[in-house]
């Protein structure tokens, strides 16, 4: 799929609707006369629950038998809690699926908090993704350009949750900056945390690029309330990759800003710890996802019809009106077996990292 920029902007909470699509008749009949719901681990009005919402309206159409497919949101705890209920109390029958953000290295980083072994679960796909770091521009001493982040007084990061990978990112950038500032968290979900942002509690925070493409570019960097700083590339574990949902916008990767403002690369653990999550988050930062035994009929149907997302004409165009690009999927018959792989870090990783979440700055 291409990706394309659009001014269109998405805004405010999105009503939960049903959608009825037609059967697609070379998928099994395993959806007829259900409902499938799409739980969705963020409130209505983010990132999440905008490409969650564009999904559910395309989806029905290939798969068999016609379902209704509804969209929940669950939001707390940084995504745990809808997590947690899609392991533990949601139907394991195929009717309820978790679209989910950031619970890979969530889970990877710390197992205790998921009262259901998260790889026990069933993988339909995932897709990479990327933050997009901005500011307010009436920081101190006024901001005209990405590089004055460097001279900021007062900054204020925003965050979901200590332990949630868009806060250690927002940290950890701003550590290896040396940049000063004060850290801010507990935000139900994006759409909270901007509100927060527009009325100058926190002035510094991240967005994935649904969300900046549709609400943050059009209305507050336009207006220059808002100046974008960097964003996270792709990383393979070797090297650095082109976010492809980040075309046509002129933003430097973290690594690229970094040399700008200190004429070298990154170094040391800190550095190392970075690398580590933007692997593991970036590259599963979506994931559609079953409760632990659900019926092997709902994954390949489910699987099926994501792998045929991709090439839905469809629901790029609808992607690309809301949020400005088309997803690209992996739902490979492997998707299971790989991303339980992913889901374990080294043991020296989390414990630095968990010394790290400690030792947060104090906000407000």
């Amino acid at each position: 799929m291409k990706t394309i920029v659009t001014k269109t902007i998405v805004m405010g909470a999105f009503a939960a609707a049903a959608i009825v699509a037609a059967a697609t008749p070379s998928n099994a009949q395993f959806y007829q006369g259900k409902r499938l719901t799409i739980l969705v681990n963020y409130a209505a009005g983010g990132p999440t629950d905008i490409e969650a919402r564009v999904l559910a309206r395309h989806i029905g159409k290939h798969l068999g038998g016609a379902p209704t497919v509804i969209v929940q949101n669950m939001d707390g705890a940084a995504g745990l809690t809808g997590r947690n209920y899609l392991g533990e109390i949601a139907p394991k029958d195929g009717t309820m699926v978790g679209y989910f953000t950031g619970t890979a290295f969530q889970y990877a980083n710390d197992t205790r908090q998921h009262r259901v072994d998260y790889r026990t679960h069933d993988f339909v796909a995932y897709q990479p993704g990327t933050s997009v770091y901005f500011m307010r521009t009436d920081v101190k001493p006024g901001i005209k350009t990405a590089v004055d982040l460097m001279k900021a007084e007062n900054l204020v990061s925003g965050g979901l949750g200590p332990d949630n990978a868009k806060d250690l990112l927002l940290r950890i950038t701003l550590d290896l900056l040396g940049v000063n500032y004060k850290y801010v968290t507990g935000y139900k979900g994006s759409q909270g945390a901007r509100l927060s942002l527009q009325t100058g509690e926190i002035n510094y925070y991240s967005e994935s690029p649904p969300s900046y493409r549709g609400v943050i570019e059009p209305s507050l960097v336009a207006k220059g309330e808002v100046i974008p700083t960097y964003y996270d590339p792709n990383y393979d574990g070797e090297k650095f990759i082109e976010t492809t949902q980040m075309r046509g916008l002129d933003i430097k990767t973290f690594p690229e800003f970094f040399q700008q403002v200190k004429g070298r690369m990154p170094e040391g653990e800190l550095w190392e710890v970075y690398k580590r999550v933007i692997a593991l988050n970036g590259a599963m930062q979506r994931m559609i996802v079953l409760p632990p035994n659900s019926p092997p009929e709902a994954v390949t149907a489910l699987r099926a019809a994501v792998s045929k997302l991709n090439d839905d004409k469809g629901y790029e165009e609808d992607a690309i009106k809301t949020f400005g690009f088309g997803p690209e999927w992996t739902a490979s018959d492997d998707v299971t077996d790989r991303v339980r792989r992913a889901l374990v870090l080294p043991q020296s990783v989390k414990d630095f990292v968990h010394a790290y979440i400690k030792n947060a700055p104090k906000g407000r």
